[in-house]
């Protein structure tokens, strides 16, 4: 039963995967979401859909829980655990989806599930809208029938985890669905008492990331479905108000940014280790560290004794640390690898920089605002905009490098312009806590279920 603002409903969280130090944000986003639901008493199942063994689901969730980012592994649930019988082979709700079918002999498949599904193996950035057969097996082995596709497999799951748990009670079912290759999967699933609520995470848009610039790919056939959802939440105004100019006022966008938790105390700007500048995230090339690396080595030169530390991990760890030889850095810039304790380096820190093309939210900046660390930041699509409207740091044009340096500088040496910096960037934070984060939800969904649904 759920208390607080939020309905009575099942909730169910629905995502790709969920792997510790993968996916970078949208991991950490998803898990913090259903803790936070949780805490306001909402309870949400965390589902997913990748074919991994069931001792890997039960590690990697292990190790959310001993991080403190997940209450219990019991509130995870894997489409793929789910499949397998107690006597093997298939589940009795996977059997009963199936009809009379082959497998596509033009395709490889591989066996999943303790061998209980063959998956066809399909070479395409639309794979999962493929419609070729999923065979699914008895406990001998033998194909009892197919399933037409991974969304038909998808909705099927999704069918029988209703059923169960309207079963216990009969509630509406509420679908917070975190991926927007699912989102075309389950547009038009459920029935009048189920209500799809998607989350956007990332940008829309291709380079150079202007608000005319072409439509990334794999987001054109999603705005088409978008109306169909009974809520759109989107992470920032900025993002939904560029959607709204191109494509038209929706009555279903909502911002709602995903909620960043804050320590109970902030250290003083006074306490942290002077000339400390660090940057939080994945080594990716959507990060321009490069760029990080190149305006750092400029204020060196009046701010000797400045560090700056890249913590994360990615593919461009190489190229970042080459780069760091060639201009004789390593005495100033290091790269000290994933941390486990965001929180810890961002207590150090005297400034939080970020250099990033583009992002959904920005959430190791919102992390950044509510350790009361100022930001340094470049004006991209989408987020910095949004968090330092009220201050707690300064924001420059994207890709000035010389802009980027000058504010880095002043922040570095001028003592009452961080501190002051530093008391709005808490006031900041505000805008994004989970307190905030989840009435906007429940109030997205006490809208959703107050009419008919949308699809």
């Amino acid at each position: 039963m759920t208390s607080g603002d939020f309905p009575d409903a099942w909730y169910l969280i629905l995502s790709s995967r969920l792997i510790p130090d993968l996916d970078g944000g949208y991991t950490i986003a998803t898990l913090a979401r259903a803790r936070q639901m949780a805490q306001a008493g909402a309870e949400p199942l965390l589902l997913t859909v990748d074919p991994g063994d069931a001792d890997a689901h039960s590690a990697q969730r292990a190790i959310f829980v001993d991080r403190g980012v997940a209450s219990a592994s019991g509130i995870f649930r894997n489409l793929f655990d789910d499949a397998v019988d107690a006597d093997g082979g298939a589940a009795a709700w996977l059997r009963d989806a199936a009809h009379a079918g082959d497998a596509d002999p033009a395709l490889e498949y591989r066996l999943v599930a303790g061998g209980a599904v063959d998956l066809p193996v399909v070479i395409d950035p639309d794979w999962h809208l493929a419609t070729a057969p999923v065979v699914i097996r008895d406990a001998a082995g033998g194909a009892v029938g197919v399933i037409d596709g991974f969304g038909a497999l998808y909705r099927a799951w999704l069918t029988h985890l209703a059923d169960r748990l309207r079963a216990q009670d009969y509630r509406p079912i509420v679908v917070i669905c975190e991926s927007r290759q699912l989102g075309e999967l389950i547009a038009g699933w459920g029935d009048d008492d189920v209500r799809i609520v998607h989350a956007v995470h990332t940008i829309h848009l291709e380079p150079p990331f202007h608000a005319d610039s072409d439509l990334n790919p794999l987001w054109t056939r999603w705005f088409e479905i978008a109306p169909r959802f009974d809520a759109v939440l989107w992470p920032t105004a900025y993002q939904r108000d560029d959607v709204r100019a191109r494509f038209g006022a929706a009555a279903n966008d909502v911002v709602a940014p995903h909620g960043v938790d804050a320590p109970d105390a902030v250290v003083p700007a006074s306490q942290r280790e002077r000339g400390l500048v660090v940057v939080l995230g994945r080594l990716a090339p959507g990060k321009r560290l490069d760029r990080a690396i190149e305006a750092f080595a400029r204020v060196l030169g009046d701010v000797p004794d400045a560090r700056l530390e890249l913590w994360g991990e990615g593919a461009q760890r190489g190229r970042l640390e080459a780069l760091v030889a060639e201009r004789g850095l390593e005495h100033a810039v290091s790269l000290p690898g994933l941390t486990a304790e965001p929180g810890a380096v961002l207590d150090r820190a005297a400034v939080y920089l970020t250099t990033s093309g583009f992002e959904g939210q920005g959430l190791a900046l919102a992390e950044a605002l509510a350790h009361g660390t100022p930001a340094v930041a470049w004006d991209i699509r989408y987020g910095p905009r949004d968090m330092l409207a009220s201050g707690g740091g300064i924001l420059v044009p994207d890709g000035d490098e010389d802009a980027l340096v000058d504010a880095l500088r002043r922040v570095l040496t001028d003592d009452p312009l961080r501190e002051r910096l530093a008391d709005e960037a808490r006031e900041a934070a505000d805008a994004v806590s989970p307190a905030r984060a989840m009435r906007t939800l429940a109030a997205v969904v006490r809208e959703a279920l107050g009419r008919p649904r949308r699809r």
